[in-house]
């Protein structure tokens, strides 16, 4: 039977037959004939069977190697230790250590360091090709920290933890529609006089439903890079929890639903400001953050924010209203029009973010209070790592994958006590279009 070095050096001669067909026919400035593409399709195929067979190859030296380890022997000391100098012998120093011990665990031969198994409590496989090793608890909720604080949005969202042994959670949240009659669904208070029957009334309820959805980032390290541990727990640190950070935040505001969080200007509850009659294109004027401001709940503009696309500047720096034969400015940055580009709107802050739609389209400015969005995540990052998916580049990659839902409190928009059906309120409301 071949061995994983055999398997390897056998892809690289095939993936080099393949190149070399390519380069041929880039040189004679033609397409690939039609016996080199079923060529093509033919070694890919045997291809994926040789990385099945050295992914297995891997597998089972894993398990030998993890099953021939010794046991660390104990020292005569071991019986004196406290519990937590135990635990600290058990552990890992750095999330860069532990992840050169998973490097070294998933190479051919490669020792297994007993402290992979220890680190997730017992939650990890304990084979890499099953599925990797956790990070150890306290750098998984490091990590996780970092990612939700790196966002904009999802640091001011209501958090919800689901427990380690649930998928999902359902909320009671309250089914209104409307203020007009009763409040809460249902709710009725009245004056009557003493005495007299009294009338029933009662809220009520809908489910707010969250299924976590997988998050997956994935981190290429160069060979250099796996040989510092300080140096590879930077990288690890800087690049994975900014970008899952700017994940959950486009997911916040332009999720779909469907394998991801329900984002706000895909939800229901969105209420959208019309623009003013004969306002020209990828314009913003005055009187649309005006009306925008009287459609969020009272309760919420102390709390709430203007979120806007950085382009939209140009429009507010210059907005002004009318008085008599001058006007007044609505936007105004701090210190005044040569202070820093961050300012305040209508007593609300103004704050810049990529994830808002390009000027004039929905979404490129939007204010929102989001209390009223609940962000689900269940605690602990799965990092996994493979030597074999780019070995032929020198390149180790890690997966990370953090599971979170979110979705807004309401499911619909809400008419108030007083108004009519066209002055609608929510914690999130949005410009249309121009």
């Amino acid at each position: 039977m071949k061995t994983i070095t055999q398997y390897k050096q056998e892809i690289k001669d095939l993936m080099k037959k393949m190149n070399d067909i390519e380069a041929k026919a880039t040189a004679e400035n033609r397409n690939l004939t039609k016996d080199e593409v079923a060529y093509f399709a033919r070694v890919n195929d045997e291809i994926e069977g040789m990385k099945e067979m050295v992914t297995q190859l891997e597998r089972k030296e894993g398990i030998n190697v993890a099953l021939s380890t010794p046991s660390r022997p104990a020292s005569v000391r071991d019986g004196d230790m406290g519990q937590s100098e135990r635990e600290n012998r058990d552990r890992f120093s750095s999330l860069g250590q532990q992840l050169v011990a998973v490097i070294e665990a998933c190479r051919q031969g490669g020792a297994v360091d007993p402290r992979l198994f220890n680190a997730a409590a017992g939650l990890n496989e304990s084979v890499p090709a099953d599925g990797g090793f956790l990070v150890q608890p306290d750098f998984a909720q490091e990590l996780l920290q970092e990612a939700i604080k790196t966002g904009i949005l999802a640091p001011r969202c209501r958090p919800q933890p689901i427990s380690s042994n649930a998928n999902s959670i359902k909320i009671n949240g309250v089914d209104e529609t409307s203020r007009v009659s009763s409040r809460f669904g249902g709710i009725v208070a009245y004056w009557q006089n003493e005495a007299s029957e009294k009338t029933k009334s009662k809220p009520k309820f809908r489910q707010i439903e969250l299924n976590l959805k997988k998050l997956i980032g994935l981190c290429y390290a160069t060979d250099e890079l796996l040989n510092d541990a300080a140096a590879l727990e930077g990288f690890i640190r800087n690049a994975f929890p900014n970008e899952f950070g700017f994940q959950i935040d486009d997911a916040i505001l332009n999720g779909n639903g469907a394998g991801q969080p329900l984002g706000i200007l895909n939800a229901g509850c969105l209420v959208t400001v019309k623009k003013e009659a004969g306002q020209k294109a990828d314009t913003i004027v005055a009187q649309n953050v005006i009306n925008m401001s009287s459609r969020i709940f009272a309760s919420s503009y102390l709390n709430a924010s203007w979120y806007i696309n950085q382009m939209t500047l140009p429009q507010l720096y210059t907005m002004s209203i009318a008085v008599g034969t001058g006007g007044q400015l609505v936007f105004m940055p701090p210190g005044g029009i040569s202070g820093a580009p961050y300012g305040m709107l209508l007593g609300r802050p103004v704050v810049p973010i990529e994830q808002c739609a390009a000027l004039g389209d929905v979404g490129d400015i939007v204010l929102a209070d989001l209390n009223g969005y609940i962000l689900a995540q269940k605690g602990g990052i799965q990092a996994d790592m493979s030597i074999h998916v780019r070995f032929e580049y020198d390149e180790s990659v890690f997966r990370f994958v953090l599971r979170v839902d979110g979705q807004p409190v309401r499911a619909s928009a809400l008419t108030p006590y007083k108004g009519g059906p066209d002055a609608t309120q929510s914690h999130f409301v949005a410009l249309e279009a121009r």
